[in-house]
Order: structure tokens, then sequence, then C-alpha cells
């Protein structure tokens, strides 16, 4: 998952703001320019992909008095002779962030120390509410209506796979059960657990005292993206697969995930990726 780097000379303090074209994806690594400004040509910024990117808007650190930074996303860019308009909105529901604890954050932000001091635009491969969920910086809570969200302590054994409860995926979901085994752990879908009367509020408690939630995305399947937009919004650690990249929605399309061909080679491929991904997310070997 991407997150973007605002910094700015009086920092950004209302809707819309400019950046220096020659200032724009700086301290950033070249395969994510290439992905977003192919060719570092002029016009060839990919506005599509940088909108709904959470972004941080930063002054530049001058004086002594507490400056403040703000989580929200970019909502369109535009050229203006050397510079891009930016228009973008704040998340209301993050409250504003000391610069001081953003540069303690720093190295889990990939954010390098003259970047404080530099105008300048950056993106950066990091889970960024992931660190900040980590970091206790987060939106106060509100209820859910439908289900009741009270986590059990998370299981380092367990590994909840979201997937559909179809017979052409029974060799997907024994392949993850058996990766699953060889890493000392154990799989459940919604359909092994019956404890609650409404399905809903099993799978809302599986995925979250899970270690590890797999979603198979592949067939566009509705539930499934329900209960992946449930697993990143408590900030579970989630693995996202699929057959086709089609069936990754535009939303997480920005966000890595495992394809695979739904073949017995195919299958056999997605548990070697599979395991190792696990094994980087758990620290198992």
């Amino acid at each position: 998952m991407y997150q973007l780097l605002m910094t700015g000379y009086m920092g950004w303090t209302g809707t819309r703001g400019t950046m220096n074209r020659t200032r724009v994806f700086e301290y950033t690594a070249d395969i994510l320019k290439e992905r977003f400004k192919p060719g570092g040509v002029m016009g060839t910024l990919d506005v599509a992909g940088v909108r709904g990117i959470p972004a941080l808007f930063a002054g530049e650190t001058y004086g002594d008095q507490p400056q403040f930074v703000r989580l929200g996303s970019i909502t369109n860019v535009t050229t203006v002779g050397n510079d891009y308009q930016v228009e973008y909105v704040y998340d209301t529901d993050v409250p504003p962030i000391t610069q001081a604890r953003l540069i303690q954050l720093a190295p889990e932000l990939a954010i390098e120390d003259w970047e404080f001091s530099r105008n300048h635009w950056a993106i950066k491969d990091v889970d960024l509410y992931r660190v900040l969920l980590k970091s206790g910086i987060k939106p106060p809570p509100r209820e859910p209506t439908v289900f009741q969200l009270a986590p059990p302590p998370i299981d380092e054994n367990l590994i909840s796979v979201m997937m559909p409860f179809a017979a052409n995926f029974a060799g997907v979901y024994t392949a993850i059960q058996g990766v699953a085994a060889q890493l000392g752990m154990t799989c459940q879908r919604a359909d092994d657990i019956w404890i609650h009367t409404h399905i809903i509020q099993d799978v809302v408690s599986l995925i979250s005292k899970a270690k590890v939630v797999i979603c198979d995305l592949s067939g566009r399947n509705p539930n499934v993206f329900y209960e992946a937009g449930i697993a990143h919004a408590i900030g579970a650690e989630v693995i996202l697969i699929s057959q086709h990249q089609t069936d990754v929605p535009f939303d997480l399309q920005h966000i890595r995930y495992i394809n695979y061909l739904p073949n017995a080679e195919g299958i056999v491929a997605l548990a070697a990726n599979l395991k190792r991904r696990l094994q980087t997310v758990t620290g198992r070997s």
C-alpha cells in the first residue's frame, strides 16, 4: 500500500496548494516514479492513480512553534505553468498530528531526515494507516450497527480465509491449509464455524481474532469484497489473492496482491508465493 508525503513552504492550510513539477516524486523510489509518472515526462502524471492514496500534508520545519500535519487525500491535480495545482481534502476523523510525532515515526514511514525541510511531494511504499494505528494515532471509534465489534485477543496461529463458497475453490483452500500447516498455523473459513445466530457476526469475529486474513477476490464476489473492507477497517493484516487482475477493484489496485492461475501448476505457485508472504508477515520460517 502506498502513501503520499506533501511538504509545503508554509504548510497546507486550505483545500488547494501548488507544487513545482521538478519537486514532484523527490525521495521516491524509481519504480514508483515510473509507476505514477512514466518516463518522467511532463504531462504523464497518473492523476487517477494518486487520487485517494492516503496523504500526509506537512509544512517545512521552521522556528520553534508547534507544527501540525494533517492526513487526507488528493482529489485532483492540474498543470499550471511549471507547477502542479493540487486539490485535496483532510480526513476529519483523524486529528492533527504534531510534526514532532511524525518525525519520530519517520523510519517506519520511509521518510528521510531532509524531507522535513524540503518543499516536495513523495510517494512511499508504506501502509500509512497501519503505522498510525500501531502508534496509537487513530480516529475515535464508531460503533457498527450491523454487527458488534468487540475483537477477542489475536490468535497468533490463526489464518482466516475469505473466499467464495464454491466447489472450484476447494483446491485453493486446501493449498492455503497446507501452507498454514507448514508454518505451524491453522486456517478457518466462516463456514467452518457456527457460533452466532447471524453469520456476519461469525465472520467479523473470525477476522478480528486472526493473525492474518487472506481474501480471494476472484470472481468479484461481493461478500469477499465486504469482508476485505471490514478487515482493512479494523487494521488486520490482509493478504489479497486473485485469479484475474480485472477482479481487483480500482480502490484496491494500489495494494500488492498475489495473482494465480486456477490450475494445478498455478495453485502450486500460489502456495509458494503465499508461504513467502506469510513468512514475512508472521516472522515464521
